[in-house]
């Protein structure tokens, strides 16, 4: 995480606002529910500055968000910001001409996709979702980027599980483009 992704207040407003849920979706997960945050105006414009800010620092020109939950993240951010949004969708869900690119899942593969025409040379794109964990939709994104032939310009993420290795697992992938997670759990 970059310590300058957003500032101590805000990170201790944003965590205050995310709810922990004991064994959900199974027994032993503790799962961390944003939608508190997401109910709290002042925190949900908070978290919205803070990545608006980071689309500036990565020079982005459109922002891709992750299905689903990276959607509700993402669309605000690039209304602020003034740019496009691109969203990358499980696969099936988008009607045309798609991009798409498999990854593996703890227990299997799966896929997503893009409008082959949404993204192209000459744009910087920034990818948002709302947790990082194990890295695969993640660097399938970046796949699915480069391959529509526009720039990785970072990826910024509400929360990063730091027991799991999505870090590590997406950083070759990022090829030196920043990852920044506003709180590290």
């Amino acid at each position: 995480m970059t310590p300058e992704a957003c500032s101590p207040e805000v990170r201790e407003l944003l965590l205050s606002r995310i709810k922990d849920v004991q064994d959900y979706p199974k027994p032993g997960v503790v799962f961390k529910d944003i939608t508190p945050l997401l109910a709290d105006p002042k925190a949900f414009a908070a978290l919205t500055d803070a990545l608006v800010e980071l689309a500036g620092r990565y020079g982005a020109t459109k922002i891709v968000g992750l299905e689903a939950r990276g959607f509700i993240l993402a669309a605000p951010v690039a209304v602020r910001a003034g740019i496009g949004f691109v969203p990358v969708r499980k696969a099936g869900k988008l009607p045309g001409a798609t991009l798409a690119q498999s990854y593996e899942l703890e227990y299997g593969t799966a896929e997503i996709e893009v409008h082959a025409e949404d993204l192209s040379a000459g744009d910087k794109v920034m990818v948002i979702d709302d947790v990082l964990a194990t890295g695969g939709t993640a660097e399938a994104s970046l796949d699915l980027i480069r391959r529509a032939g526009a720039e990785v310009a970072g990826v910024a993420v509400l929360m990063e599980l730091s027991f799991l290795p999505g870090r590590a697992k997406l950083v070759p992938a990022l090829d030196g483009a920043p990852l920044d997670a506003l709180i590290l759990v």
